[in-house]
């Protein structure tokens, strides 16, 4: 599990294909001594497993397998070298929830519409998948590319966040522009949410 805070912004160093899987090494600022092999760390998003870390001046390289299941419902099918990522590690016991529940099970792909900058702030309106839409609700927490982000307007399939200065200096949002396609990840409570009130209506009604 994750909170959405994301802890460090890495850059691909190299993308390798190996069969179905793409082997994806990501220089990072953490410590290569704390990173075992099989943790697990959110990569804009997508929760993937450590199969290698080696230190490197800074901080550490770290490789993770991509599978063709992820690379076909997120964006890392279309990541390159030398791109920036949202990095995470998961939720111990003790850590601060600063965001929200996140368990790195990217739902689909948003895209960025309109991006507005003032004050140094970013206020984004974005498309989402129209049968995530549902999930998507006003003041509701999401995850876009593995940044938790509160949900500031809601029209249709599309919806709108307004970012701070400090998680655009602090993630790869300060980077990011119109036409740009994002990792969604609906919050799960709205999902439990969804699904209660679905069974509710499926019970069957006694006579009266």
């Amino acid at each position: 599990m994750f909170t959405g805070i994301v802890s460090d912004v890495g850059q691909i160093l190299d993308i390798t294909p190996s069969g179905d899987l793409r082997r994806l090494r990501i220089a990072s600022a953490y410590d290569a001594g704390t990173i075992p092999l099989g943790a697990s760390i959110a990569n804009s998003g997508p929760c993937l497993t450590v199969v290698g870390v080696e230190p490197r001046a800074g901080g550490s390289a770290i490789a993770f397998d991509v599978g063709a299941e992820t690379l076909a419902v997120t964006t890392l099918g279309q990541w390159r070298a030398g791109g920036h990522v949202n990095l995470e590690r998961s939720l111990r016991v003790g850590d601060e929830l600063g965001g929200h529940m996140v368990s790195g099970h990217v739902d689909g792909i948003a895209e960025i519409l309109t991006r507005r900058d003032f004050d140094g702030m970013a206020h984004f309106r974005f498309r989402a998948p129209k049968d995530l839409a549902k999930f998507i609700a006003v003041k509701g927490s999401v995850a876009l590319d593995g940044a938790s982000l509160t949900v500031n307007a809601v029209e249709g399939d599309t919806f709108e966040v307004l970012l701070i200065p400090h998680t655009l200096e602090v993630t790869t949002w300060g980077e990011r522009r119109v036409g740009d396609k994002v990792n969604i990840e609906v919050d799960q409570m709205a999902r439990y949410a969804a699904r209660l009130m679905e069974a509710g209506r499926d019970e069957p009604r006694l006579p009266p």
